[in-house]
């Protein structure tokens, strides 16, 4: 499989690493010599200091990282977007911006908001139908924790249903010391018919940028060229 140009990062949950993810992607295609934009279409939990973007340039250094509306509470976009008195952009705004980007980078990286079916408009679409209009693929992050073969497997199957293509699976946040849940979902994730990309440590957002950068390829070491 060819490394596509639009990849779209969504997560079996919120919290699951898929912005360290994100910028683990980053560092290891910049790395590699290739130019990458990332594209938040939502950002929600400003008002407590959350930037994605920002935490995104930050790790992974010289790539172009912009949001598409930014909103003040920590709550799923609609929510957010309800108490802001804001109106959300639609998905298909989204969807032009990303390809305007993909005009200029190699790659554009598109990091949801919580899980693939959270709504992003006042429409009902979400980041599938956002994938769906761009003809992306997903990486899908995953907790290695109990619970997360189900909540991997709703995700996948959902991606199946709407013939949308998968990359892989990572695990979002490794544990430094494993217990046997951790290595047994591990092992089952990693037999799946969609790829394993690899585990980032959970540790991976206190490294310093530059060290940040030298090992992000190494975590991500099933990703295809």
């Amino acid at each position: 499989m060819n490394l596509p140009g639009i990849i779209m990062i969504t997560g079996t949950d919120t919290g699951v690493g898929k912005t360290i993810t994100t910028a683990a992607l980053a560092a290891a295609l910049h790395e590699q010599g290739r130019s990458v934009a990332v594209y938040k279409p939502c950002q929600s939990g400003a008002a407590v200091g959350d930037s994605d973007t920002a935490e995104i340039i930050r790790l992974a250094g010289d790539v172009t990282a912009e949001t598409g509306v930014v909103l003040q509470e920590p709550l799923a976009p609609v929510a957010a977007a309800a108490i802001d008195k804001t109106p959300l952009p639609r998905v298909a705004a989204h969807a032009g911006r990303v390809r305007e980007l993909a005009a200029s980078h190699d790659h554009v990286l598109v990091e949801g908001a919580g899980g693939l079916l959270v709504d992003l408009d006042s429409d009902g679409c979400t980041l599938a139908d956002l994938g769906s209009l761009l003809a992306a693929a997903f990486v899908v992050v995953a907790r290695p924790d109990l619970g997360t073969l189900n909540h991997t497997a709703l995700t996948l199957e959902a991606l199946q249903t709407r013939d949308l293509q998968v990359l892989g699976v990572v695990l979002g946040s490794w544990p430094g010391n494993p217990g046997v849940v951790h290595h047994t979902n591990r092992q089952v994730l990693g037999s799946l018919r969609v790829r394993f990309l690899g585990a980032l440590p959970g540790h991976a957002s206190e490294l310093s940028p530059p060290a940040f950068r030298t090992e992000a390829a190494a975590w991500l070491n099933g990703l295809p060229a």
